[in-house]
C-alpha cells in the first residue's frame, strides 16, 4: 500500500458539494481516505475567477502512480470537469483533483510529476498541509509543510470556512440491484460489490432444472419454476443476510424476493397464483427489506440485444411481449412501495460493460442518491 496525498479544488457550481462527492469517489475507487484537512477560501490564483475551495487529504492505496493518475482525472470527468486547457492558462473548474507526494517517489513524466512542482509556491496547498501534515519532509526540498509555508513567496490570504468534509462510511447495510431478463444487474452488481468492500449474493438461475423446461413449455412448468425460485431466494437471502462478514461492510444481492411475486403474477394462471401469493406473504414478513432498491432500466430493443448477446439457448425463446409484460410488473412493484428507498437508472441510452466510465457515473448517481433520498424515497435518473 502506498501514501499518497492529495489537493483538491473546486470554484464552480457547489464547490463543498463538489469536494465532497470528489472524496467519497476517491474513497471508492482509489483507495481508503485516512485524514482530510480543513477547507479554506481562497482568491483564484494567477487568473482572474472565482473563489476557490481547497481542501488536502491522505490517501492509502494500492494503485501506481499511473492507474491513480487515471482514476482521479475519470473522476474529474464524472463530476464535470471538461478537458484542462491547452494553452497552459489557469482556468475556472468544477473539479481539480492534483497528486501532490506519492511516497517518497520522485516522478517525472509528461502526464504526472511527484512531488507536485509548484506546491510550495502555492498558499492554498500549503495550509491544508500543514494542518494535517505539518512534519511532512518533502523529499526534494529537504524541507517540512511548516518550514515552506513560512517560506512561500504567495502571500495570498486563505479563509478557513466553518464546514468540513466527511469520510462517510458507505452508508447501506444491505442493496438490491434489480432489472428485466437481459438489463445488466448481476454484472453490475458484482462489480459493485467489489468496489465497495460488499459480500456479494447472486441468483442461483443456472441451478434450477426448471428454467430450460419453462422456456419450452411455460403452462406446464410454471408453477414448479416460480415455487422453485421462492423456496431458493428465501433461503439464500435468509442465510446470507444472517450471517456476519467480518471482512464486508454491507451486502449487495443482484436481485430481491419481490421479484418473485412480478414473474409469478405473468406466468401464472390466476388460481395458481391466488396460492403462490399466500406462500410468499408467509415468507416475505421474515425476510430483511433493502436499505436501497436500485431498477436498472433498458428498453425491450436492448433487452433483446443483450439476450441475444449472451447467448443462453433456453432465453432465445423470450418475446418483446413477455419483457413489456415484466417490467409493467416491476413499475407497479415499484408504484406500491411506500417505504422503500428506490432508484431508478435508465440506461437504455448507455453501454456499461463496453464504456466503463459509464459504470463509473452510475456508482456516482447512488452515491448521490444518499443525499436525495432524505426528501425522497424514489428517485429517477437518466444516464
Amino acid at each position: 500500500m502506498h501514501k499518497v496525498i492529495i489537493s483538491l479544488g473546486s470554484n464552480l457550481g457547489k464547490p463543498f458539494k463538489n469536494l465532497q462527492s470528489a472524496v467519497d469517489l476517491l474513497n471508492i475507487f482509489a483507495g481508503k481516505i485516512k485524514s482530510i484537512s480543513p477547507v479554506y477560501q481562497t482568491k483564484a490564483w494567477q487568473f482572474d475567477g472565482k473563489d476557490f475551495l481547497n481542501v488536502a487529504l491522505v490517501l492509502q492505496t494500492g494503485l501506481s502512480p499511473t492507474e491513480l493518475l487515471q482514476k482521479t482525472q475519470l473522476i474529474e470527468r464524472i463530476l464535470g470537469r471538461q478537458s484542462k486547457s491547452q494553452n497552459g492558462e489557469y482556468q475556472n473548474r468544477l473539479i481539480d483533483i492534483d497528486i501532490l507526494y506519492f511516497d517518497d517517489q520522485q516522478i517525472n513524466t509528461p502526464d504526472l510529476q511527484v512531488p507536485h512542482p509548484l506546491l510550495s509556491q502555492r498558499n492554498f496547498v500549503l495550509k491544508p498541509l500543514n494542518d494535517i501534515l505539518p512534519d511532512f519532509f518533502h523529499p526534494v526540498l529537504q524541507k517540512t509543510h511548516r518550514e515552506l509555508l513560512t517560506l512561500t513567496p504567495d502571500k495570498t490570504p486563505v479563509k478557513l470556512i466553518d464546514k468540513q468534509l466527511k469520510i462517510n462510511e458507505f452508508p447501506y447495510n444491505f442493496i438490491a440491484i434489480e432489472g428485466n431478463i437481459g438489463a445488466g444487474k448481476t454484472t453490475f452488481a458484482t462489480q459493485f460489490a467489489k468496489d465497495v468492500n460488499a459480500k456479494l449474493v447472486l441468483e442461483r438461475f443456472e441451478e434450477n432444472p426448471f428454467l430450460p423446461k419453462f422456456y419450452q413449455d411455460q403452462k406446464r412448468y410454471a408453477f414448479p419454476l416460480e415455487m422453485s425460485f421462492l423456496a431458493d431466494r428465501y433461503q439464500q437471502l435468509t442465510d446470507d443476510l444472517s450471517q456476519y462478514d467480518l471482512f464486508k461492510t454491507s451486502v449487495i444481492s443482484d436481485y430481491y424476493v419481490f421479484k418473485s411475486l412480478i414473474f409469478s403474477k405473468v406466468t401464472l394462471s390466476e388460481d395458481e397464483y391466488a396460492l403462490y401469493r399466500k406462500i410468499f406473504n408467509f415468507m416475505y414478513r421474515d425476510l430483511v427489506k433493502p436499505d436501497l432498491y436500485i431498477y436498472l432500466y433498458q428498453n425491450v430493443n436492448r433487452l433483446l440485444q443483450n439476450i441475444k448477446k449472451r447467448g443462453r439457448s433456453y432465453e432465445q425463446s423470450i418475446t418483446g411481449e413477455y419483457l413489456e409484460q415484466i417490467h409493467e410488473g416491476y413499475m407497479n412493484f415499484i408504484k406500491m412501495q411506500k417505504d422503500l428507498n428506490i432508484l431508478i437508472l435508465d440506461i437504455s441510452d448507455i453501454d456499461f460493460v463496453e464504456n466503463p466510465e459509464y459504470y463509473y457515473q452510475m456508482v456516482h448517481k447512488i452515491i448521490s442518491f444518499t443525499q436525495k433520498k432524505q426528501a425522497e424515497h424514489l428517485v429517477i435518473e437518466k444516464m
